[in-house]
């Protein structure tokens, strides 16, 4: 058995966790699940059915891990021979801009192609991200200082807060900044990006066949 039972569809957040899979060189296994009913074994450990959902076959006995943030740094921590772990002085940084990629960078952008924008201050004030042009600048100043989320290195945190920029960018729910650009290349550049990119998109290809 792998160490690892991987939940995925290849056209999902799926592709977050994959690449993540890829990046800390873990042995796992897939097991795709269509937009219909959800395989059972995913029911019993994500009741949402939501995919990614990893189980860890650990020593100690099963783990399941949902949300694919959660999934990236988790597996950074549990494969650490891959160095994706933040150093003491990265750690600020490596949480900060994780969980705002995962809370207002996520809100702004599902709320933006909702339709619903926060007009007012108190309406800014109540939404987690403020508003989606303040979400923009916040994170495109990061990047005009930093190569990566914790500097000139990379981290697992780039798994996820890069892929918030990659598909941003290719599906246009970001703007083409400069900043996110030059960012998004240095990623696709890595060969776990483009060993994962490689596998979903044949699944996505059989898919539409």
């Amino acid at each position: 058995m792998a160490e690892f039972t991987f939940f995925t569809n290849p056209m999902s957040r799926g592709q977050i966790a994959r690449w993540a899979l890829h990046e800390a060189g873990a042995d796992y296994e897939q097991v795709l699940c269509g937009w219909g009913p959800k395989p059972e074994a995913l029911i019993a450990a994500n009741p949402m059915g939501k995919v990614p959902t990893v189980i860890h076959h650990a020593p100690g006995g099963d783990r399941v891990v949902t949300e694919a943030a959660a999934i990236c740094l988790y597996l950074a921590e549990v494969l650490p021979g891959a160095g994706l772990s933040p150093r003491a002085e990265e750690l600020a940084d490596y949480l900060r801009w994780s969980f705002f990629a995962a809370g207002p960078v996520e809100q702004a952008v599902t709320a933006r192609s909702m339709g619903f924008e926060p007009q007012t201050p108190q309406q800014q004030g109540m939404a987690g991200y403020g508003s989606y042009n303040r979400m923009v600048d916040a994170l495109a100043g990061h990047f005009a200082t930093h190569a990566f989320v914790c500097g000139d290195r990379f981290t697992m945190a780039d798994v996820y807060v890069g892929s918030q920029v990659d598909w941003g960018l290719m599906f246009q729910s970001l703007p083409e900044r400069p900043e996110f650009s030059a960012y998004a290349e240095r990623l696709r550049a890595r060969p776990a990006y483009q060993a994962a990119k490689a596998i979903d998109g044949k699944l996505i290809a059989e898919m539409q066949q």
